[in-house]
């Protein structure tokens, strides 16, 4: 036997080079369920891992949790178990007008508000996804016909600091930020992709986000928009298709 990682409790050989990497436990779940023969083979701490495969090639969706650091350890520790493309799965929260409540946003770079990146590579060094995996991405948003968004995001790294900026003791400088991000043309808000993206380019894989936003611009309810659709499922929906794409361009590139 190999050597079992120390937080995903899987060894090299337990998945292949495609990994979905959504937020929730729960989600895993609901992501294996788009595969063929889909099994779980481990459950530590807040990672819950199901492999299957696509379209004959094998896939894996474990869960990371929320925000960067734990991320970064599922990253690492995947790689080592051969996986080199990853795919962060979940929603996220607009902060634009010209992302809606239900849209598949697809982040081009992520703007570090976080901490996990700068252990990796310098902080001038931009965060940004694997260019074929972000055009697989919006092509998959197209195929299935979905209102989408390419553009960049904000990587948070606490959640109430956004929401409620003006309760913090360092509250002018979060907001004075939050305003410029916004006006550099930031049009979502999530707490994975920057280290994600910067682990990923330390390590030489590939790594793309795929979100849908659950909330209108700077707003946590509807906004009167009533789209009646299963947010979480938009995601997924565009995630499975996007690596569908991936795989047949990699075979096609053999």
């Amino acid at each position: 036997m190999g050597k079992k990682m120390m937080h995903i409790g899987l060894e090299a050989g337990d998945v292949g080079r495609y990994v979905f990497l959504p937020g929730s436990p729960e989600r895993t779940e609901k992501i294996a369920a788009y595969f063929d023969n889909p099994r779980e083979i481990a459950y530590n701490r807040e990672y819950r891992t199901f492999v299957g495969e696509l379209d004959g090639t094998m896939v894996a969706v474990p869960s990371p949790g929320i925000g960067g650091p734990s991320a970064a350890i599922a990253v690492e520790e995947l790689h080592q178990c051969g996986a080199d493309t990853m795919m962060r799965v979940g929603t996220c929260a607009s902060v634009s007008p010209k992302v809606s409540l239900g849209d598949v946003v697809i982040p081009n770079g992520a703007v570090k508000m976080e901490g996990v990146s700068q252990h990796y590579l310098p902080v001038e060094f931009p965060s940004v996804p694997d260019f074929q995996m972000l055009k697989c991405i919006e092509q998959a948003a197209i195929n299935l016909d979905y209102p989408y968004n390419v553009g960049v995001t904000i990587t948070k790294a606490s959640f109430y600091t956004q929401t409620e900026p003006e309760t913090k003791p360092v509250g002018p400088e979060l907001q004075y930020k939050w305003s410029a991000y916004e006006k550099g043309g930031a049009a979502s808000t999530s707490m994975e992709c920057a280290p994600l993206f910067a682990v990923g380019a330390s390590l030489g894989i590939r790594t793309a986000c795929v979100m849908a936003s659950a909330t209108n611009c700077r707003n946590y309810s509807d906004n009167g928009r009533n789209t009646g659709i299963d947010i979480e499922d938009r995601a997924i929906r565009t995630a499975i298709e996007a690596m569908r794409l991936i795989i047949r361009k990699d075979k096609e590139m053999a």
